[in-house]
């Protein structure tokens, strides 16, 4: 929808999620950070935490005049002790903060995106202009038209352009009453006092670097406010504290008193292997399902989701054990595997001890006796599935052979994706809803694009990290996107390279081959399908009715995937905010 129509569309009809390679987008282009700007996504969440303990504490009433806005942002850094530099990228946080609840209040109908034409890639965009901005073309060079689609099919008016008296003129139509706008923090200056005067809800995601040309934004930011809305209860959870409370289930004493105490030395070590280091996804996806399906979704966690969680893990860790062993792995998380440690018939034991304990935790569980029986059907056929994923990986082995970007995510769906699945339907099973099929197929399809795409950062993170402690798929030939986007795309000698590492045939030379897979632009065309699965992930929540489970699983897609760095703003902003020498 243009933003002179103002007008709502229909809701748009989702084809079911198939294993197919997304459309390429243009690939990241981040420059160098700043310093005007936390320097981490942690940093950044802190003091996103910060400001609305601040807001909450103080009550400041909107709409603050610019000065006052400035006079809160600079007692904030003061208080916590920030860069001063920093007051212009807390100043946007509070005012997002003080006008998110209104914006929440407001109809998708009576609110307008503000979108900059600096997106696009400047130089293959063919969309041409007009007096109201940038016409989109549909073709996919740039996130444009992804947050255009999505914010018109809920009902937003989309405009692409900076210019504050267009701006001012749709607000004077009495049919804008919020506004989301991306913009780098000179503009966003500029136009804050039209919202200022007019009251207008309005909140602010900055791009994520300057030059104002060929820039990116936050999509994850960006989608979290075009779809905030009133009815999701979720929309103030506190995900880091729930995360924080999941990890502590897995220290001794708390495991203990979940699972009851440990006997043997097999149920020592299992329970060390728990306790281990690891990421908990798994159990924190079962909670915060369940914890977004309730009337207070910020409430205790019951005793018997406890079980449930703690059973997700154990499948897990399990799945973790059995793999290193089949892969011949060494270490995990820095440290020896388990069956480097004590040997493969202790591990496998272990390993199976731990799925024992899964199913225990399931069956003797508070909930009812229907409840628990579906439990365990989903999670039986979820290890079914991982087990046949892993199968194909294993066939691959005994006869080697160089595999295409398709086959090699059909075998992330099957290992990765049935463990999200499970986690995320336990949840919503313990929760009483999800017999609704239409929940089911919804968290299927999620599932299946986040397991893939989790895949897909992994494979990512070997190739420019080494595994960091983790097994590395790329030196122990393992298939691999990176490995296949590199084998599709080489020429030459580096398809020759790549294509001997895929039969095995020659011995690993870490640097020929990361050499034949930068040369070939496996990075980039890796990075493009991480954020079409993630995108995709979002999409299938489409057709979900719950407004709280909907936005609840779209913020875990940005928690779990948190990795993007803000890296300064436009020249002129920076010009003028540096100190003058």
């Amino acid at each position: 929808m243009s933003a002179p129509a103002l007008l709502s569309t229909p809701a748009l009809s989702l084809p079911p999620v198939q294993l197919t390679l997304p459309r390429p987008v243009a690939p990241p282009r981040f420059r160098q950070p700043k310093k005007n700007i936390p320097q981490t996504p942690e940093e950044r969440n802190s003091l996103m935490l910060s400001v609305r303990a601040y807001v909450e504490r103080e009550r400041p009433v909107p709409p603050l005049p610019t000065e006052q806005l400035r006079e809160h942002a600079d007692k904030l850094v003061a208080d916590l002790g920030l860069n001063p530099l920093y007051r212009d990228y807390t100043g946007v946080l509070i005012n997002n903060e003080l006008w998110r609840e209104s914006l929440a209040a407001v109809p998708f109908e009576r609110r307008l995106l503000l979108i900059p034409k600096c997106l696009r890639l400047e130089s293959k965009c063919p969309a041409p202009f007009d007096e109201f901005g940038l016409l989109c073309k549909q073709c996919g060079l740039c996130s444009i038209q992804d947050l255009q689609n999505e914010a018109e099919r809920l009902g937003y008016a989309v405009l692409v352009a900076e210019g504050s008296a267009i701006v001012m003129s749709l607000i004077q139509t009495g049919k804008i009453e919020a506004i989301v706008g991306v913009s780098c923090l000179s503009v966003l200056e500029r136009a804050f006092p039209y919202m200022e005067a007019a009251a207008i809800p309005g909140v602010a995601v900055p791009l994520l670097q300057d030059d104002c040309i060929d820039t990116t934004v936050d999509l994850d930011w960006v989608w979290d406010y075009i779809h905030l809305t009133s009815d999701d209860r979720t929309r103030r959870m506190d995900l880091g504290a729930l995360r924080e409370e999941v990890d502590f289930w897995f220290t001794p004493l708390a495991l203990d008193s979940i699972m009851g105490p440990a006997e043997g030395e097999p149920e020592r070590i299992a329970r060390e292997w728990l306790q281990r280091a690891g990421k908990r996804w798994r159990p924190f996806l079962t909670v915060a399902t369940h914890q977004a399906l309730q009337e207070e979704p910020g409430g205790s966690v019951p005793e018997a989701l406890k079980r449930v969680a703690v059973a997700v893990e154990c499948f897990h860790k399990a799945s973790l054990i059995h793999d290193d062993i089949e892969d011949g792995d060494a270490q995990r998380y820095g440290e020896a595997t388990l069956h480097s440690e004590y040997g493969v018939p202790v591990a496998l034991n272990v390993g199976d001890l731990l799925i024992g304990e899964g199913y225990r935790l399931l069956a003797e569980s508070a909930f009812d006796a229907e409840q628990r029986t579906r439990m365990m059907h989903v999670a039986a056929l979820g290890q079914r599935a991982l087990c046949r994923g892993q199968g194909a990986e294993l066939g691959w082995t005994r006869s080697p052979r160089p595999m295409t970007s398709v086959e090699v995510l059909g075998i992330f769906e099957g290992k990765t994706a049935p463990a999200f699945a499970v986690a995320l339907r336990l949840g919503a099973l313990a929760a009483g809803v999800e017999a609704d099929e239409e929940v089911s197929a919804v968290l299927e399809a999620y599932s299946r694009a986040l397991g893939i795409a989790y895949q897909i950062r992994d494979d990512l993170e070997d190739y420019t990290q080494g595994g960091a402690g983790a097994p590395d798929d790329l030196e122990a030939m393992r298939p691999g996107v990176v490995l296949s986007a590199g084998w599709e795309r080489a020429k030459g000698d580096a398809k020759q390279v790549l294509e001997s590492r895929w039969k095995r045939e020659s011995v690993y030379d870490v640097t020929a081959v990361r050499a034949a897979c930068a040369e070939a632009g496996a990075l980039e065309r890796c990075q493009d399908l991480l954020e079409r699965y993630k995108e995709e992930a979002i999409r299938s929540l489409g057709d979900l009715e719950n407004a709280s489970l909907k936005g609840l699983l779209r913020r875990v897609l940005g928690k779990i995937f948190n990795d993007t760095e803000i890296k300064g703003w436009c020249k002129e902003f920076e010009a003028a905010s540096l100190p003058q020498s």
